[in-house]
């Protein structure tokens, strides 16, 4: 019997990916729920990682005669409450994340300046989203498969994340640095599943008004394709100086209608209008540098 990690989950009784765990659970909060208590078994984002490698076994790795279909342009399904990086979170409410009081307060005080009109987002500056922010930015992606290396790319700054799959471990820790996408390794299981760990990222906020997180997050990602078009994506959010828990959320991936090619992926300079050169001001709004309607 194959010790693959959907089987190996499944047969715990927490439904992972794929049609046969789906099909098993009636009530769509249980996979949430379930997936939120998988998370919380793990006190870092590492241990958690090496339980799907030992889930998976020997089961895994892709060849060029072996490989996942993931061609085309897709896009991110909006969830219900808009531009939120969270899938499950409600119109008009916050986020359900258990946050520190420091980060919990600071949160509800930019909703609040948001509600006001008073918003900063730091994409103004020209940097790029990051991760794991990137994950839900509502503009075209595609993704590169080969058997030792996997790139995840956004077209929002021209942000290519790669993840590596050839056994490689992450960089040694004196050689470690935050960056905006960090460093990721992760492998591939018999059932088509990219499972991704991803460390040494920089500090930033999952969402225009949502939560910050630090230098200390890291993520757990798994993706499958659900269906021709439908990409799945679940992420686990360990960050010991925000999150007092594992944040989880569960994300779709489409594949846009493109039969006549007219889509595609563009180089993105957010400084190539000066409508786009923008700073913060002192109160936390927005204004235009050198801008006038001449």
């Amino acid at each position: 019997m194959k010790n693959t990690l959907m089987s190996a989950v499944c047969a715990a009784g927490l439904a992972l990916l794929g049609v046969q765990c789906i099909a098993q659970i009636s009530n769509p909060d249980a996979d949430r729920t379930a997936m939120i208590e998988l998370g919380k078994q793990f006190d870092t984002a590492e241990k958690l990682y090496n339980y799907f490698v030992d889930q998976a076994g020997s089961n895994t790795g892709i060849s060029y005669d072996n490989m996942p279909d993931w061609s085309g342009v897709y896009s991110w399904q909006f969830p219900p409450a808009g531009l939120a990086y969270d899938t499950f979170q409600e119109p008009g409410e916050l986020a359900d994340v258990k946050l520190y009081p420091e980060y919990q307060q600071k949160y509800e005080e930019r909703v609040a300046l948001r509600d006001a009109g008073i918003e900063f987002d730091p994409l103004g500056n020209c940097q790029p989203p990051g991760a794991p922010r990137g994950l839900s930015e509502p503009f075209l992606r595609e993704y590169a498969i080969q058997p030792h290396q996997t790139w995840l790319m956004n077209e929002v700054a021209s942000e290519t994340r790669r993840i590596y799959t050839d056994g490689r471990a992450h960089l040694n820790e004196l050689d470690r640095f935050p960056t905006h996408d960090g460093d990721s390794i992760g492998f591939w299981t018999s059932d088509h599943q990219l499972v991704v760990h991803t460390n040494q990222l920089q500090w930033g906020m999952y969402q225009r008004g949502q939560p910050d997180y630090s230098d200390q997050i890291e993520l757990v990602e798994v993706y499958q394709k659900a269906d021709d078009k439908t990409l799945v994506l679940h992420v686990w959010a360990y960050d010991p100086e925000v999150l007092m828990e594992p944040w989880y959320t569960r994300k779709e991936y489409i594949q846009l209608t493109n039969t006549d090619k007219q889509i595609r992926m563009h180089y993105w300079y957010c400084f190539d209008g000066q409508n786009n050169a923008v700073e913060e001001q002192e109160d936390g709004s927005t204004n235009f540098i050198d801008f006038d309607f001449d």
